[in-house]
């Protein structure tokens, strides 16, 4: 069952008629085959419109959906043979950032990324994306068994930011998150990181400073929540559609400023409409981007990526 936003209620509404037209139609002998195949048509054309003109504020909104697509997600429809690896030798196991030996495409590769959760449940387990320094300490171990097996490294990014509780900064989350950007940075084999919807902070930049940085369609990726700039701004979180505005989150302004490097396309109506059709699709795009990457020494990736990071915003 499709969780409906705000801005989605005529489309809502006029796929709530098709059903009720379905329902109606069952047993009848009345033919209204025509009238329901104008009204479909009718509302995936409205579907298609709204979501060709989604205001910053509106992304923000498909980003957040709470049936949009997270790691575990990508991992059943776009992955093969998956084999979690947990911990990082230091505290403990942070399940906001998940990690592990994964299959694509016929490539093994090491994946890392955030798990939001799906429910009340899973949410609190994962803590809603929100990694702790043992997450990102996992991350580092993992990116450097890859580095030591050769093995290109996957990132897929969503997360409003690092937790920002007193005990992750007693565990040295700064810290942690520096290191983690610096392992990124430092890496020997291909690296691949994509938004795949928010990308929040340093707890985002930490799993993707990589030399290719894709982004979901109607994912959005900045410095801070719109919430919390229009906070700062405002002083009022009412103003947050302003603030998304101002700071160019989303992945066409983001590609326009050189921040990312390619937009991979979802399905009609937000990845949430079809999650296996967004893996799918994704898992091609980070296919193509590793196979351009393997002609490429350790010292030529390490240099890409520095290049990359020293021009944005240098006009």
């Amino acid at each position: 069952m499709i969780s409906y936003l705000e801005f989605e209620k005529p489309v809502a509404e006029l796929e709530a008629r098709i059903e009720e037209l379905r329902a109606a139609a069952q047993g009848d002998e009345v033919d209204i085959s025509a009238d329901l195949k104008r009204l479909e048509r009718k509302s995936a054309a409205l579907l298609a419109s709204t979501y060709a003109s989604l205001t910053p504020w509106q992304k923000t909104q498909v980003a957040r959906h709470p049936g949009r697509p997270h790691f575990c997600d990508f991992v059943k429809y776009a992955f093969d043979d998956f084999m979690p690896l947990g911990g990082d030798r230091s505290y403990g196991e942070d399940e906001a950032i998940l990690g592990g030996l994964a299959m694509l495409d016929g490539r093994r590769v090491m994946l890392i990324g955030h798990e939001k959760g799906h429910d009340t449940e899973t949410r609190i387990r994962h803590n809603f994306g929100m990694g702790k320094p043992e997450g990102y300490r996992k991350a580092i171990r993992l990116m450097e068994l890859a580095g030591r097996f050769g093995l290109p490294v996957v990132t897929l990014v969503d997360t409003s930011g690092a937790f920002p509780g007193v005990e992750a900064e007693e565990r040295g989350q700064a810290e942690a998150i520096a290191r983690s950007t610096e392992a990124c940075l430092s890496l020997p084999v291909p690296m691949v990181a994509t938004i795949v919807g928010e990308g929040g902070s340093g707890g985002a930049v930490a799993l993707a400073s990589a030399e290719r940085v894709l982004m979901l369609e109607h994912a959005v990726y900045s410095v801070i929540s719109p919430e919390g700039c229009a906070s700062i701004l405002w002083r009022t979180a009412d103003r947050a559609a302003d603030a998304a505005e101002a700071m160019k989150v989303t992945a066409q302004q983001l590609l326009e400023l050189k921040v990312i490097d390619r937009i991979v396309k979802e399905p009609k109506g937000g990845a949430h409409r079809d999650p296996e059709g967004a893996a799918k699709g994704l898992a091609k795009a980070i296919s193509r981007e590793l196979n351009d990457l393997t002609e490429y020494s350790a010292k030529d990736l390490r240099r890409i990526r520095e290049d990359r990071f020293l021009k944005i915003g240098a006009g």
